[in-house]
């Protein structure tokens, strides 16, 4: 792997200074943690990536997927601006289809992100 990183990783922030994801992260038992931040690391050094790993959602959307402990299945979604690599919105995947409630949540951090940017 190249020493130096593509991309940036960083977390969205609301107004209020919350990161989401972050906080999201820190719930999670440590083994999952660890997983999900090497997929984010392959993201970081190898970008641009597609699957199995990273699936494109829509213009400038994308999720990387990550396989944790019993089976179960993590979502981050991201949105890539220049150099850096803003992680939007993390859940755990319970069906086959993509919660509508969670790409809303991410179309609406994307939206805010990509606007902070232009200013």
């Amino acid at each position: 792997m190249n020493s130096d990183p593509i991309l940036k990783v960083v977390f969205f922030c609301t107004e209020s200074g919350r990161e989401p994801v972050r906080l999201w992260l820190l719930e999670l038992e440590k083994e999952d943690r660890k997983v999900i931040g090497e997929d984010m690391k392959l993201v970081q050094f190898r970008w641009p990536l597609g699957m199995p790993l990273v699936r494109k959602i829509s213009a400038d959307l994308w999720e990387v997927r990550s396989h944790l402990s019993s089976g179960r299945v993590a979502r981050v979604f991201f949105t890539v601006a220049g150099n850096e690599m803003a992680l939007l919105h993390g859940f755990i995947k319970k069906s086959q289809k993509t919660p509508l409630k969670d790409l809303e949540t991410a179309n609406a951090r994307q939206a805010l992100w990509l606007s902070n940017q232009d200013t």
